[in-house]
């Protein structure tokens, strides 16, 4: 008899080894990584759960003071989101911080630029960051709230990814978005 290797992530269990393969549909593979909540005990638990970054490049600071003026940053909210609350003061004390202009964006150009991307729109709070003068280049840093060292660590990939480090090497350090959301207003009356 072969093992059974299980691999974890907060949410979501792949098992590999002699145990017949489930499919996973797209529905279940979102619940999974988005994990809407509606108060602040509910947001700190999922909180508690991630990871926070430790180690930054030498240049961290140099670049994110640096980039201020060049980037904006710009993000989704809706009424009585908490998430989208405690994403707000976080970035506003980042951009504060570094010189960063932080600003709201409506929910139909959310989608579109989720669209643009091939991300799911997973609800509120979003967050992305693009050249002042170029409402076409985005890069996504936060789909959900996050600790400040993580939402800081995107800031600093994504200005690196627009000004000219390989996409993919950025990409690929920044893809561990929480997916820690609001609930949508469906869900919120369901309930």
């Amino acid at each position: 008899m072969r093992g059974l290797i299980l691999l974890g992530i907060p949410g979501l269990v792949i098992g590999m080894g002699s145990a017949s393969a489930q499919t996973v549909s797209r529905e279940d593979a979102m619940r999974a990584a988005i994990h809407p909540v509606d108060d602040a005990k509910t947001l700190q638990a999922w909180l508690s759960r991630v990871p926070v970054t430790r180690d930054f490049p030498d240049d961290f600071t140099t670049t994110l003071r640096g980039h201020g003026a060049a980037f904006i940053i710009e993000m989704t909210t809706s009424p009585g989101c908490i998430p989208c609350g405690d994403l707000w003061t976080k970035l506003a004390a980042l951009g504060a911080r570094y010189g960063w202009q932080v600003r709201t964006i409506g929910s139909q150009e959310a989608m579109i630029r989720s669209g643009r991307l091939g991300l799911p729109w997973v609800g509120h709070p979003v967050a992305w960051v693009r050249p002042m003068a170029d409402d076409a280049r985005v890069v996504p840093v936060a789909i959900g709230t996050d600790h400040s060292p993580n939402l800081a660590r995107n800031l600093y990939l994504a200005a690196k990814m627009l000004t000219g480090v390989r996409p993919d090497v950025g990409v690929r350090a920044m893809s561990k978005f929480t997916g820690i959301v609001g609930l949508s207003a469906k869900r919120a009356g369901r309930r």
